[in-house]
């Protein structure tokens, strides 16, 4: 009898260590699942799908601070293409320093009075004169806030006998600001200048 109670007790132990190892396995499995559950759905947030023309393009969403230079070289860019592009209409001139009026301060709107009264817009009309601008290069400071630039650009004026390139260098600051459609980079050009502007060549037409 002895034996037998022996036997049971042993199987008893045996079908305890075997229903723990069961559950503690069950509960290990568990919380892998949950954890590839969550990781997966972390994956999918970061995907970001754009539909343009029809057709479903997938993007991945990051962090605004992975991406302050590039939208803020682009930002910079962008106004520079704005207030310098030009053509001999009246309205282009206006819809497009309009345009530029949004992505920096009162310094831009200044410029564009300076040259304002001294008849640049006015001999671009009469002079049916296009001009249009590449930027080179942007030069940021990341180290401090507001973040300092220098933008590096080559202008080529175009006349109806000659076709003139001038260097023009720039320089400011940015701030943040919200974002809107006006303003998609949420940055705002600060005490923006003109530190040089200077013919480099002269082509005749």
């Amino acid at each position: 009898m002895f034996k037998q109670t022996k036997n049971i007790d042993t199987a008893f132990r045996h079908v305890r260590s075997f229903t723990m190892l069961l559950i503690t396995g069950s509960i290990v499995l568990c919380c892998f699942a949950l954890y590839k559950s969550f990781q997966l759905v972390a994956q999918m947030q970061e995907k970001v799908y754009i539909l343009a023309n029809g057709k479903a393009i997938e993007a991945f969403a990051s962090d605004r601070k992975e991406n302050v230079p590039v939208e803020a070289r682009d930002h910079i860019r962008a106004f520079h293409q704005y207030f310098f592009t030009l053509d001999p209409d009246e309205k282009v001139i206006i819809s497009n320093v309009t345009r530029a009026f949004y992505l920096a301060d009162g310094s831009a709107k200044r410029e564009y009075d300076n040259l304002k009264e001294q008849g640049y817009f006015s001999n671009i009309i009469a002079g049916n004169i296009s001009q249009t601008i590449k930027v080179d290069s942007v030069q940021l400071n990341m180290e401090s806030y507001p973040y300092a630039f220098r933008c590096y650009a080559t202008q080529n004026i175009i006349r109806t006998t000659s076709t003139v390139s001038r260097s023009l260098i720039t320089e400011g600051v940015l701030r943040n600001v919200s974002r809107s459609d006006n303003n998609p980079h949420g940055f705002l050009i600060e005490r923006w200048s003109t530190i040089e502007n200077k013919d480099l060549k002269i082509e005749n037409r």
